[in-house]
């Protein structure tokens, strides 16, 4: 697995590459149902129209993953889980964890969709080693990716029936942590289907870190934003801008900032809808609770 700053200079690479490649040219981003600081503007081409369920461009988003609280003024929306439920008029992403169980769900994946959990040689369960709790699926062939497409799908479809505006799809770059087993051209599949299922639904999805795919995630999976975890300091930001322009949400924590806030807040780079929180993302009350804006 790649660290995080040499996936951060592969990122640039690509960005780079697009846009020394366009200027060459002549004109011409519950539980699981049984299965069944300026940035561009949002890229488009003449047939693509922005989803309507993007996040405010610009706004502040609240990472509520810890559990929803009432937001503070001037937060225009929040991501919370996909357990709980959304903001009172306010814009609100759903987070499901599409490429891993969730800790409370990784016996009912053992148990009811053994052959969806990615396996090391010894037919153990593959591990995420930051995450000793979750397992990683299998996006290895078409056949499990649509299984686990089955299963993850109605969960999907909840969060739009509930008023969600967007779904954030977690784990998407578990193929630099599978020792092998599973590739980027996996988990770009994988998200496609996911992608399409939040779309039937009429959500907006987001493309959660993995920055080092490059446009991939919005040209051949669909993603229609971004939700970046720490893009100021492993100096990722413009991996996502460059593709997303100003729907990108980015979160740094407090427990490991590049420097002070107000100077992080000061990067040209940073993504104006950027919050400060901790790292356990917990809700007012809790001594641990961080949040701030720039």
């Amino acid at each position: 697995m790649p660290s995080r700053p040499a996936a951060a200079t592969l990122a640039r690479a690509l960005v780079l590459a697009v846009v020394l490649g366009t200027g060459a040219c002549t004109p011409g981003d519950a539980t699981p149902a049984d299965p069944t600081a300026a940035t561009p503007a949002i890229p488009t081409t003449p047939a693509t129209t922005p989803h309507p369920g993007l996040p405010p461009a610009g706004q502040v988003i609240d990472y509520q993953l810890g559990g929803g609280y009432q937001p503070a003024d001037g937060v225009a929306g929040v991501i919370r889980d996909v357990t709980d439920t959304p903001a009172d008029g306010l814009w609100s992403g759903c987070y499901v964890n599409g490429f891993q169980t969730q800790p409370a769900e990784r016996d009912r994946w053992l148990t009811e969709y053994p052959d969806l959990v990615l396996r090391s040689a010894d037919g153990a369960p593959v591990i995420d080693p930051g995450w000793p709790d979750e397992l990683l699926l299998d996006t290895s062939t078409p056949e499990r990716r649509a299984g686990i497409a089955a299963v993850l799908g109605p969960v999907i479809a909840d969060c739009a029936a509930r008023g969600f505006d967007a779904v954030e799809l977690d784990n998407l770059d578990t193929w630099t942590r599978s020792d092998g087993r599973l590739t980027e051209d996996d988990a770009v599949a994988m998200a496609t289907l996911l992608v399409d299922a939040g779309h039937r639904a009429g959500l907006a999805v987001g493309q959660k870190n993995a920055p080092d795919l490059g446009d991939r995630g919005r040209t051949e999976a669909g993603f229609d934003f971004a939700v970046a975890e720490e893009c100021e300091r492993y100096d990722e930001c413009e991996a996502y801008t460059g593709f997303y322009g100003t729907a990108v949400i980015d979160i740094e924590y407090a427990d490991d900032l590049s420097g002070p806030w107000s100077e992080v807040c000061a990067d040209p780079q940073l993504p104006a809808a950027t919050v400060l929180r901790d790292r356990d993302l917990t809700a007012p009350g809790d001594p641990e609770h961080v949040f701030d804006r720039c």
